[in-house]
């Protein structure tokens, strides 16, 4: 049998979260397992290498860093055979958290070792898999200009705060129409969230899932708030959480359609933005993904 192989994002999370191939190795040597360390950090590259790896008979592929990275693994592994482990290294984790993986990563480790797995659902869009969620509207928008003043030498507080503004002062509403078992709306919004299953928006464990293999993706189409709320909501948003003291429109589907006046629209799934062209087919992909679990 093949090692294991590990796609690392050396740069994912705080900087006390960061490791090295070497560090990894050393982490499942320690518990007996022989590992294939791979230093990846752009998401186009680790999609690549983890889809390779399955086809070529690796059976266990580990993400290790945040969100995107995970997500990036999970959406290469979907249509293959082999199991994802995950090295929580990001700064939020979700994903790692709603399965209830431990977030030190010599726990999370002891629980690839053991080798307990089970199946989790995702979802998808325009063929495109997501593990956490996706969204259309102020938030892909804020990203791609978060990134952008990134690269012009901006923190990443200072960047996201000029994406805020830089996305506020345009018209931060679309009109959508959605269409779900046999259920037909037209809104008129700042954003539309689909959860893969259910998020908490109250009480405390906003932005938190119970389970992530109840076999529902969740549509939350927001109000039309204040540019001032906005504000509080681009903030919340960007971190995975729903504010419950703003009006949102929530329903269960397993599949939805959504569509806007623009012919393409920015999309984000677990993070990471791309073009799609709308209408925007959502669609649960049940128990697609098998997963080391505590």
């Amino acid at each position: 049998m093949k090692s294991l192989v590990v796609l690392l994002n050396p740069k994912s999370g705080p900087p006390h979260r960061h490791k090295t191939a070497k560090d990894i190795q050393r982490l499942f040597a320690e518990r007996g397992l022989q590992s294939e360390v791979r230093e990846v950090a752009d998401q186009d590259n680790v999609a690549l290498i983890a889809h390779k790896m399955a086809e070529e008979g690796y059976p266990i592929v580990i993400a290790a860093g945040g969100d995107g990275t995970v997500g990036t693994v999970a959406s290469a592994l979907v249509t293959t055979d082999a199991t994802m482990g995950v090295l929580p290294l990001g700064t939020l984790n979700h994903f790692a958290r709603d399965i209830g993986l431990p977030l030190d990563i010599g726990h999370a480790a002891d629980v690839i070792a053991r080798g307990k797995t089970g199946r989790v659902d995702m979802g998808e869009v325009n063929g495109r898999p997501f593990v956490n969620n996706s969204s259309i509207g102020i938030y892909p928008n804020i990203v791609v200009v978060r990134e952008r003043e990134r690269r012009r030498g901006h923190s990443k507080w200072t960047a996201f705060l000029r994406a805020i503004h830089a996305t506020l002062r345009r018209s931060p509403f679309w009109t959508v129409r959605v269409e779900a078992q046999g259920r037909r709306l037209q809104r008129k919004t700042p954003f539309v969230f689909v959860g893969n299953n259910e998020y908490e928006i109250q009480g405390l464990q906003i932005g938190r899932r119970s389970s992530v293999s109840g076999g529902r993706l969740f549509v939350y189409v927001a109000a039309p708030v204040s540019r001032t709320g906005l504000v509080w909501m681009a903030a919340t948003a960007l971190f995975g959480h729903l504010d419950q003291t703003r009006s949102l429109e929530m329903f269960d589907v397993q599949e939805a359609f959504i569509e806007t006046r623009h012919r393409h629209v920015r999309v984000s799934t677990d993070g990471e933005v791309a073009h799609m062209r709308s209408p925007l087919h959502y669609r649960l992909l049940k128990g697609a993904l098998k997963v080391f679990v505590p």
